[in-house]
């Protein structure tokens, strides 16, 4: 099994910056892909970022060029990072930590950008 544990979230002004941390614990040794997903209001849950073990990395359009993935694989954990620039009040979401396989969701962090 598999534990996830944000951090980083908060409230910035646009065009400011914040950056997220999940940590992965546990049976980590099958984990290949970790990434970020948002949920805004209202609105599906939606694919932000990933990156595999091997360093690989996806973005959304709508992040691309302003949001940078990073991956550290430690002996007994992973932490993936998501360096947020650029922050415009669309950006506002839960954000949630991804690991896998198997599917690990975290429990979710707040960004919230005001404009």
């Amino acid at each position: 099994q598999v534990q996830l544990v944000e951090s980083g979230g908060g409230l910035v002004q646009a065009g400011g910056s914040l950056r997220l941390s999940c940590l992965a614990s546990g049976n980590i040794f099958r984990l290949n892909v970790m990434g970020w997903y948002r949920q805004a209001p209202g609105k599906q849950r939606e694919l932000v970022a990933t990156v595999t073990r091997g360093g690989s990395t996806a973005y959304a359009d709508s992040v691309e060029g302003r949001f940078t993935i990073s991956r550290d694989n430690a002996k007994n954990t992973n932490t993936v990072y998501l360096q947020m620039n650029s922050l415009n009040p669309e950006d506002t979401a839960v954000y949630y930590c991804y690991a896998g396989p198997p599917g690990t969701w975290g429990q979710g962090t707040q960004v919230t950008v005001s404009s």
